[in-house]
């Protein structure tokens, strides 16, 4: 049998690892079988969990992440979990086979699997999850994949707005989620799941229940497109209809109503629940049902009845009875059935047609026997018709609706109606969904002429159909044991009698379901003039324009509000948004010595060192020449600019800090060369507008920035002295020297810390290193320089001749022949110190990082002397391939050490016994400075290679703009 922990990685990672290798594929039906076996392999794993599901037992694995903070990654499968599972995983699969025939091939299918494969594994995580926190993770992740989903057809204004849209909401309640879970693990005091759902009365009774309600409901009701968060929803119908039978049926929508059900043992069963999300639903369920019944496009009628649907269920969850949950997980079930295949069964319509609007749409029965019968069942059970899996979910829907416990008594009344009206209204939108399009005279106006799908096509929508009517007819056979699973992972082993028969006599549920069944026929007709009409959008409401409305919210928050703000806060200058920066930091200081005190500390001074004050005198002449030159000068300044860091180095060195100062060496040679780089591409001074001179500033201007350069500089420097002057309480250090050796390995204190005690630490910066050098890289991408630095630079000129332009400058090589020479000859040398550097790293000066920046310099070099043609052309760089395998490999460190039921990012350490030489120690936290080092090389030379490209692209675009000149004239 398959270990716990092993089943539940291979049930969430399957789809993750499918989702690369579909990307890296050409061919769609590779493609697509890979998509189908790995869903076909969830579901495999899912049916593997059913013996323990089953017993009442739980899957459970845990690996250790920062266990210090309670968060560790957790996977956890109940019964509730076990069936959402296998709904991601039995639909996905279906999904893949429909997606298979319906996806064009002009389309670029291998991306689609791909996107819908990791949209998979994202709502898998969000099932399994057994930590709240991770569960936010994947949560976000199903909204990022959606988005991608919803968007695929890009090249379409709707779907990039769909894609927008639903992004923008269900991102948006994410972080409401996200804060309502902080407050959840305030009050428990974990975010282990199963902490928290043994935590019911202490977060029911606790001051932050409210609020942490609030955030935990805004959260679900973006998601599933609850009032007032609906109008997303029909929006995202722009995407293929695979994505919408997907998201529609079990996935993305259906993790709000997952969330809810999740926390209801701990969060419902007061009057702020009922009233927060059972007045949601109740809304929902009737607007989404009375909008239905007038959309004259079939996917958007099928979106508005998954809105209403998803009410039904959400009120169901918001009443105060167990009853109620249940009937909300068996209508969660049913509804992914019908909806799924409904939406197949459009797909089919609008593939074989070419149209989805009901207008247009009219005797189909006749072409496509088959798909209509398969449709008008799948209708029916939506409509709620006896016989049918949605019947007896509606009539236990109607029953809890009689009983129900509410805040309010008069809702008691309004319960019983709204549902009997919401059902007569499903009754009228089903029908016009199978009258409209199957029945009538045949259609003459339609881009195709409809025929059947490919027999594969339609076979999901059969065994979807075929599922509607076993349930219907044999609940308690075919649905019964995995709703008693599911139910009893929400409720625990105290799970209230419920009956799961066909008939139940003639009682008042049954009644209600006849008047809804004959009210939705009466009513249907009665609109058939209406609907028959031109005229968008349901009466009374046919105004309000959701898409309208959130378009203006967006222009007003991202457009005109920050419009204003940036006039009243911002500048495009960099001056005053540091002078604000500093002004700030300066007045924070100054309120802490106010009303702390300031004086020295109780350390005895020590006298002061000639040589290290020269030292320092020296760099503090190199800083103000900086600042000095700054404005007129910018190639002095950062010439004096890197002495400021020369003099930093040495003073490292003075110190005793071997491994700072040869980090600062070496950073300090790559920042100054690539600041020239940078400068070199910067337009010339320009006059600021109200100037009298050419001085950039006047002198009250220049003494306002000194002073404030002067605070700036004196409040750090007494800081510094404030805090050299104590005794800390305990000194950090301590702890790190007496461990470095025996838990690191590493007589190198500060490498040891950076690769292993604070590993996690450097594994984010080096996640925010390769951010920078991305962004970096796409913003001179799209970089033009100054018309007035173009140019060939006079110097250069004047070495050449005379030489205007590119075609006519002499090699480099010409007439820098020994320093080129040189370079060369160096460059292996200087490769061999990096390796010397980094292999030397954990016991003696060096590191990943500093070797890293030498090979940078190494290559830097190359360009300097040899320019960025002669370079390339000798040296196979590939920055991007560096950095990914950089972030790869120290990720990669970091979980290979839950293999070994080690927290992540454990290091080990042991002596390897080798011939002739003997013991030598070594340490995991080696390969994960290895990967530090390539991602260091890897991001330097992409901010390298973007701006070195800029004189390429600069000096060719020199002759064409004086051509143009020259042309005008």
């Amino acid at each position: 049998m398959m270990p716990d922990s092993l089943l539940l990685m291979a049930l969430v990672g399957l789809p993750f690892i499918g989702a690369i290798v579909a990307g890296l594929l050409r061919a769609r039906d590779a493609a697509s079988g890979v998509a189908g076996a790995v869903a076909l392999a969830c579901l495999g794993l899912v049916w593997a969990a059913y013996p323990t599901v089953s017993a009442g037992g739980v899957l459970r694995a845990e690996f250790a992440w920062m266990p210090t903070l309670g968060l560790n990654l957790t996977l956890r499968l109940d019964g509730f979990a076990w069936l959402f599972a296998g709904l991601i995983s039995g639909i996905g699969a279906l999904v893949v086979l429909y997606a298979r025939y319906y996806m064009s091939s002009d389309d670029p299918v291998p991306r689609f699997f791909a996107f819908l494969l990791a949209f998979m594994g994202a709502m898998t995580g969000v099932v399994v999850s057994g930590n709240l926190v991770q569960l936010v993770f994947f949560w976000e992740l199903t909204s990022l994949f959606s988005f991608l989903l919803i968007g695929y057809w890009h090249h379409t204004a709707a779907a990039r707005d769909g894609a927008r849209m639903a992004l923008t909401v269900t991102g948006a309640g994410g972080l409401a989620l996200f804060g309502g879970v902080l407050l959840i693990g305030h009050i428990v005091g974990s975010y282990d799941l199963d902490a928290v759902l043994s935590a019911g009365d202490r977060i029911r009774e606790h001051p932050l229940y409210l609020a942490a309600l609030i955030l935990v409901v805004l959260g679900a009701l973006t998601k599933s497109a609850q009032f007032p968060f609906h109008f997303w929803l029909p929006h995202a119908m722009a995407a293929p209809t695979p994505v919408s039978a997907y998201l529609h049926s079990a996935t993305l929508v259906k993790a709000g109503v997952f969330l809810l059900a999740r926390l209801w043992p701990v969060m419902a069963g007061t009057d702020a629940w009922a009233w927060t999300v059972g007045l949601a639903g109740l809304t929902t369920l009737l607007l989404g049902a009375y909008i239905a019944i007038f959309q004259n496009d079939l996917k958007g009628l099928l979106a508005y009845s998954t809105i209403s649907h998803l009410g039904l269920i959400t009120l169901l969850l918001g009443l105060k009875s167990e009853l109620a949950l249940v009937a909300a997980v068996f209508h969660i079930i049913n509804h992914a059935a019908f909806k799924c295949s409904l939406f197949m069964a459009a797909g089919i319509i609008d593939h074989e047609t070419g149209t989805r609007d009901i207008r247009r749409l009219s005797g189909l029965n006749q072409s496509m026997p088959f798909t209509a019968r398969l449709a008008m069942v799948a209708a029916a059970a939506m409509a709620g018709v006896p016989l049918l899996n949605g019947f007896l979910s509606k009539e236990m829907f109607f029953a809890e609706a009689l009983t129900a416990d509410v805040p309010l008594s008069p809702l008691l009344n309004v319960l019983p109606v709204a549902a009997l009206l919401a059902s007569a209204f499903s009754v009228a939108y089903s029908l016009r969904f199978i009258h409209g399009a199957f029945f009538g005279p045949a259609a003459t106006d339609l881009p195709r002429t409809p025929h059947e799908p490919a027999s594969w096509m339609r076979l999901p929508v059969e065994i979807l159909v075929l599922t509607c009517i076993m349930v219907g007819l044999l609940p308690a056979a075919t649905v019964g044991p995995y709703l008693a699973i599911a139910v009893r992972g929400v409720l625990g082993a105290d799970v209230p009698y419920y009956s799961l028969a066909v008939w139940h006599g003639f009682n008042l549920p049954l009644l209600m379901s006849v008047i809804a069944l004959a009210g939705g026929v009466m009513l249907y007709m009665l609109l058939q003039q209406r609907l028959k009409g031109s005229v968008e959008g349901a009466p009374l409401i046919r105004r309000i324009d959701a898409q309208r409305i959130f378009e203006r919210v967006m222009v007003f928050v991202s457009w005109r509000l920050a419009r204003r703000l940036e006039a009243l806060l911002g500048t495009r200058r960099l001056q005053p948004q540091l002078r604000l920066i500093v002004g700030i930091a300066i007045l924070a200081g100054a309120g802490a010595v106010w009303l702390r005190g300031f004086g020295p500390g109780n350390l005895p001074s020590t006298p002061v060192d000639p040589v290290l004050a020269l030292i320092w005198m020296v760099g503090a002449a190199f800083a103000l020449g900086t600042a000095w030159q700054a404005k007129f000068h910018r190639l002095a300044a950062v010439i004096l600019l890197g002495g400021v860091g020369l003099v930093v180095c040495i003073t490292f060195v003075w110190f005793s800090a071997p491994d700072l100062a040869l980090t600062q060496l070496t950073v300090e040679v790559v920042t100054t060369v690539l600041l020239v780089l940078g400068l070199r591409w910067l337009p010339k001074r320009f006059q600021v507008a109200g100037e009298k001179g050419p001085e950039v500033l006047t002198r009250t201007r220049r003494a306002r920035d000194l002073a404030i350069a002067i605070g700036a500089g004196g409040g750090l420097a007494a800081l510094s002295y404030a805090v050299m002057t104590r005794v800390p309480p305990e000194l950090l250090a301590r702890h790190f020297l007496e461990r470095a050796y025996t838990e690191g390995g590493g007589t190198n204190v500060v490498n040891v810390i950076l690769v292993d005690f604070r590993g996690f630490d450097t594994l984010g910066e080096i996640f925010v290193v390769a951010a920078v050098a991305l962004t970096t890289y796409a913003l001179l991408r799209r970089f033009r320089p100054a018309a007035d630095s173009v140019g060939i630079p006079e110097q250069q000129r004047e070495q050449d001749g005379g030489a205007q332009h590119e075609d006519a400058v002499r090699p480099t090589a010409d007439w820098l022949l020994v320093p080129f020479t040189l370079t060369r000859l160096l460059f292996p040398v200087m490769l061999i110190v990096a390796v010397f550097l980094l292999l030397r790293g954990h016991d003696l000066p060096g590191g990943g990082f500093s070797a890293g920046m030498v090979v940078a310099i190494a290559i830097l070099l190359q360009y300097i002397i040899g320019g960025a043609a002669w370079t390339e052309s000798h040296l196979r760089l590939l920055p991007q391939i560096w950095l990914g395998a950089g972030l790869l490999v120290a990720s990669g460190t970091g979980l290979a050490a839950w293999f070994f039921g080690r927290p992540f990012l454990t290091t080990y350490f042991a002596y390897a016994e080798l011939p002739l030489i003997g013991k030598v120690p070594t340490a995991s936290a080696l390969i994960f400075d290895i990967g530090v080092f390539a991602l260091v090389v890897g991001a330097t030379l992409l901010m390298l290679v973007a701006l070195a490209h800029q004189s390429v692209r600069g000096h060719r675009s020199a002759p064409r703009r004086a051509a143009g000149r020259a042309g005008e004239a």
